[in-house]
């Protein structure tokens, strides 16, 4: 049998593109003969719908919806994600349809609930070994732990977390010997270097299972924080038979195999890991599919960005580059205007439905400006900055405690991307409020006694001037905060902090610079030279104080290990501080156990600064965002008692 995967982009509740995408997903699979596709988790409604899922209006909208995508079907079997809801409670289910007929629902049985993930708040877990009924108008179909045939080969489900159970426990046990087949409709998030357990997770399961496995995730940015990879997988007794190329800009992206279930190759002697993946590489695919989504989600016309010349906001202005050069080498440059919706005329668009499939109306809206005729001869890579210019604009706001190696990194690298540059001094802002506080007060401002006022007041001038240039452009004013500043508070709330998204507040310190190294020679940016030759510095001092981050703070590698300690693997302070002592070199006991002091100190009195951070984009395995990874009291005892301990 030609069976198949298809990652879709979708958006919460956005039916028409949804639906869109979920025909075309169908259509592409009769092109190509196969027999049995597989659509990803909660597909039809989103992934990310949060609490509209305890609604009864959600389900039962999903469940309409769903007789939508009944005629795409005949000839073919597809399998379908969408929430539905009985007697007050949430089930999240892979519909089944097969000819134009709904075969019945599975059911997950188990739930994410860690990281990321909350799907106890929204959904219940469904029984294992039982089942019910579901019923719409006059019809009614089978509800639960349910396995179904087709073309004569049996099949069953994992959804998702189903699958990262034990292998005791987890539904393909109780399928072995019921099913050839296991289909598993995700919405796994990415993690950089997650596609490495996953693949294990499917190949081994096809082996331990003596099965063929058939995995499909969802793809992109699907409601602002969370992207997914779009990761298509089919093995069979531990060998794998498809993977495709991960993180695309495409809405649909189909890979199919076809499977000999009558004379099934032997099981795999040994597992086969594939080539350790390139962490630089993913983040740059994902950062910047991740930018492409939330801009055209967002029905925006660019970005703007404070770009000081330093590590982060260096990384950001690489990152819109690279949106640009991925997403035209994937898309083609007229797809890529077209998809981005920041180029040609806005349009509206709904999707009306017949037994041929949705038919798009569509009206123009906002006439935009005009595009430029295309000069044939000119390189790409030209284009590229062209397009850059359109989408990006930077802006250097310096002081007298701003140096010159800053500005020439920030206005030599918007100039080699193609980004549209400004820059001004807010010498006289600055110096307009601290007069105004110095009147109030009776007294002079000084360094001496008013270190942190000082430093703040500059970055919080900077703020209304490129939020302003944002509004009138109508663009997404990007924040650079980094996830080690984030963590310790090392930051000025409604003034770095100052944004519409913060896309690195995931990532560390430590990577953001290691990653800056990297672009410049493997991606091509020699422009990076400068700031990859300075130390990351705020400038808010008086250039002679020699101001640097790890001199305020620490070392960022034992930062981030501190971190991950304490927050990843959830160590006490005493714990923390006793490993350090075994792998830290070049530190003092007495050094170490400051350091571990002061992070402890400096997280606990700024989670009212994480709280307010712009949305961040979850990049790594873990991130300090409290409303997607890491919860923590804003008030809290500060680990006094801990910390006196150590």
């Amino acid at each position: 049998m030609r069976i198949a995967g298809a990652a879709l982009n979708q958006t919460p509740i956005a039916w028409a593109n949804n639906l869109r995408n979920i025909h075309e997903a169908i259509a592409q699979a009769k092109a190509a003969n196969v027999q049995l596709l597989c659509l990803p988790e909660l597909c039809l409604t989103g992934y990310g719908c949060e609490d509209l899922f305890l609604s009864d209006w959600l389900p039962a909208a999903a469940l309409a919806h769903l007789q939508q995508i009944r005629p795409w079907t005949d000839g073919i079997c597809v399998v379908v994600g969408l929430p539905v809801r009985l007697a007050g409670h949430t089930y999240n289910t892979a519909a089944v349809l097969r000819d134009g007929d709904i075969l019945g629902f599975a059911a997950k049985q188990f739930l994410a609930n860690d990281g990321v993930h909350y799907e106890p708040r929204f959904f219940a877990p469904w029984p294992a070994g039982t089942a019910t009924t579901v019923a719409l108008g006059d019809e009614t179909w089978a509800l639960g732990d349910l396995t179904f045939m087709h073309l004569g080969v049996g099949f069953g489900f994992e959804i998702c977390e189903d699958a990262w159970r034990p292998d005791d426990v987890r539904p393909a046990a109780r399928l072995r010997g019921r099913a050839d087949l296991i289909i598993n409709p995700s919405a796994s998030h990415f993690a950089m270097s997650k596609t490495d357990v996953r693949h294990s997770l499917v190949v081994n399961a096809s082996r331990n299972f003596n099965c063929t496995y058939l995995y499909a995730n969802l793809l992109g940015n699907e409601a602002g924080r969370i992207t997914y990879d779009g990761e298509i997988l089919i093995a069979q007794n531990g060998h794998l038979l498809k993977r495709n190329q991960l993180l695309s800009f495409k809405e649909v992206d189909l890979e199919w195999a076809d499977v000999d279930f009558a004379s099934p190759p032997p099981p795999a002697a040994t597992f086969v890991a594939l080539p350790p993946p390139d962490e630089y590489r993913e983040l740059n695919q994902a950062l910047a599919l991740a930018l492409f989504d939330y801009l055209r989600k967002a029905r925006s016309r660019g970005f703007v960005l404070s770009l000081s010349g330093g590590a982060d906001s260096s990384l950001c202005a690489v990152a819109v580059a690279e949106m640009v050069r991925l997403g035209v080498e994937e898309l083609g440059e007229e797809e890529f205007r077209r998809r981005s919706g920041a180029f040609e005329t806005a349009k509206t668009a709904a999707v009306q439905t017949g037994a041929g499939g949705p038919t798009l109306q569509v009206a123009d809206d906002v006439p935009t400006e005009k595009q430029a005729p295309e000069d044939p001869n000119e390189q790409q890579e030209t284009r590229n900055k062209k397009l850059v210019s359109r989408l990006l604009t930077c802006a250097y706001q310096g002081t007298v405690n701003s140096s010159d190696d800053t500005f020439q990194s920030a206005k030599e690298l918007a100039e080699s991307i193609g980004a549209r540059f400004h820059h001004w001094e807010i010498d006289s802002e600055v110096a307009g409020y601290v007069g105004k506080i110095e009147q109030a007060l009776g007294r002079e401002l000084a360094w001496a006694t008013d270190d942190l006022a000082l430093q703040n007041i500059q970055a919080r001038v900077r703020a209304p001037g490129i939020w302003l240039l944002a509004n009138i452009q109508n663009c997404l004013l990007l924040t650079t905060s980094n996830r080690s500043e984030a963590s310790v508070g090392y930051c000025t709330m409604d003034g770095d902090t100052a944004g519409s998204i913060s896309p690195i507040a995931g990532v560390d310190k430590d990577f953001v610079k290691k990653w800056l190294r990297w672009a410049e020679t493997a991606l091509g940016y020699p422009a990076l030279r400068h700031v990859n030759a300075l130390q990351p510095t705020a400038e808010l001092r008086p250039l002679a104080d020699g101001q640097t981050d790890e001199r305020d703070l620490m070392p960022y590698a034992l930062l981030n290990r501190i971190e991950r300690l304490a927050f990843f693997e959830r160590l006490a302070p005493a714990a923390v501080l006793a490993q350090l002592g075994t792998e830290a070199t070049g530190f003092t006991p007495e050094q170490l156990r400051a350091y571990v002091r002061r992070f402890y100190q400096l997280w606990s009195r700024n989670q009212w600064k994480r709280e307010r951070y712009a949305p961040s984009f979850h990049l790594d395995d873990y991130n300090v965002d409290p409303r997607s990874w890491l919860r923590f009291p804003i008030l809290s005892g500060g680990f006094e008692e801990e910390l006196a301990a150590l």
